[in-house]
């Protein structure tokens, strides 16, 4: 069923609504079917769970292959919009997965100078920072998170202790 709807996304997203120009997140609604088409992001977006899916089968090649399809989408989606901190995070987050720590590092930064306290981003960079061995650089993220009463706060902090390995 999955696999349907994937491909009926792929069919949507080479439609000629999508070829006229829509935006990085703004779905259009074919004119034929009133269905809303899948963006770039949108299609970036459900490569990097699927990417996460191969991660916990232990399936690592298929992972690395699926984030990298992941980054080329929301290259493009990062093209048509490049104020989306969440395509930023994506492009963060995919690039850490395949080992490119500089480059996640890189759309990290940029996310953050355009959304300072946007969570996922700080938590992320945070792993980030703990992956690389630059614990002052990881607390700093933490300290961004501690008063946002979430679930990413307590993730990173745990990192950051030791007591938790991070799941991504």
């Amino acid at each position: 069923m999955k696999k349907i709807i994937f491909i009926i996304i792929l069919i949507l997203y080479s439609s000629s609504a999508f070829a006229a120009g829509m935006g990085s997140k703004e779905g259009k609604t074919t004119a034929s079917s009133g269905v809303k088409a899948a963006t770039k992001f949108d299609i970036g977006k459900k490569f990097v769970s699927k990417a996460k899916k191969y991660e916990k089968k232990n399936k690592k090649a298929k992972a690395k292959k699926t984030y990298e399809r992941a980054i080329k989408y929301l290259l493009e989606a990062n093209s048509e919009n490049q104020t989306d901190p969440d395509t930023l995070n994506l492009l963060g987050f995919s690039h850490r997965k395949i080992g490119d720590f500089d480059s996640a590092e890189i759309y990290y930064s940029l996310g953050l100078e355009i959304d300072p306290k946007h969570v996922g981003i700080n938590e992320y960079m945070g792993e980030l920072f703990v992956a690389t061995n630059r614990m002052d650089e990881a607390k700093k993220r933490l300290a961004v998170l501690k008063d946002c009463n979430c679930k990413e706060y307590n993730e990173l902090k745990q990192v950051i202790d030791g007591t938790k390995q991070s799941k991504y």
